[in-house]
């Protein structure tokens, strides 16, 4: 589990890429004081396997369910991503829970200065994200804990507003009109909707809903 905010920028050093497979080697510096093999990192929100590391860089598996989901295909070599480490038990909560499990990408309608702040419209690709957005909600847009300060589903875009100091600290000083944005939305709305939704099978074998009033009071609902 991660909490969305980024602990420092990586560089790939290297990419080898077979098919919808890949191995990246990240240059770091700050996550490398306590890597271990096996440990997660999220790189660029997306949730990791440390295979291999040094000193100054670590080596990750992609495999093609997540080459294939987010904006790792996109990557050169040189390429900046952004890198937490999995949150320690003991730490602060800062952001909002993040799982690193990134539900589909979107492309970055534009940037535009509102005072202090800079607010990025993006349009995803998948209009079924938007049934876990709500404005003032969170949402995670490559590893990044930000709060939703628009959601249009019907012109089918969304807006965050970023402060100076997590643009300055992310990549997405870098990310300009065009650009493909990894997107996971809140996972507490994605269980709601789930237990919302749960059906199981009757006595006669058909589809009956679980969601009684019942079931409320002895899940704690009501």
């Amino acid at each position: 589990m991660f909490t969305g905010l980024i602990e420092e920028i990586g560089t790939m050093r290297r990419i080898y890429r077979k098919g919808e497979a890949m191995i990246l080697h990240i240059d770091a510096s700050t996550i490398m004081n306590d890597v271990q093999l096996g440990d997660s990192i999220a790189v660029n929100g997306v949730c990791l396997t440390v295979v291999a590391f040094d000193k100054t860089s670590f080596s990750v598996d992609v495999m093609p369910q997540t080459f294939r989901h987010t904006n790792l295909k996109l990557l050169q070599s040189g390429s900046k991503v952004n890198l937490e480490r999995a949150m320690r038990a003991n730490g602060r909560f800062g952001g909002h829970i993040v799982q690193g499990h990134v539900d589909g990408t979107g492309t970055i309608l534009g940037r535009s200065e509102d005072a202090n702040a800079v607010v990025f419209e993006i349009r995803p690709d998948q209009e079924s994200v938007f049934k876990y957005m709500i404005s003032q909600g969170s949402v995670t847009l490559d590893g990044i804990s930000l709060t939703l300060i628009q959601v249009d589903q019907e012109a089918g875009t969304f807006a965050v507003s970023i402060i100076p100091h997590t643009l300055a600290q992310t990549v997405l000083q870098q990310k300009e009109s065009g650009a493909t944005i990894n997107i996971e939305c809140d996972v507490l709305g994605k269980y709601v909707d789930h237990l919302l939704h749960f059906r199981s099978q009757d006595h006669s074998g058909k589809q009956a809903s679980r969601m009684t009033a019942q079931f409320l009071a002895d899940n704690g609902f009501i």
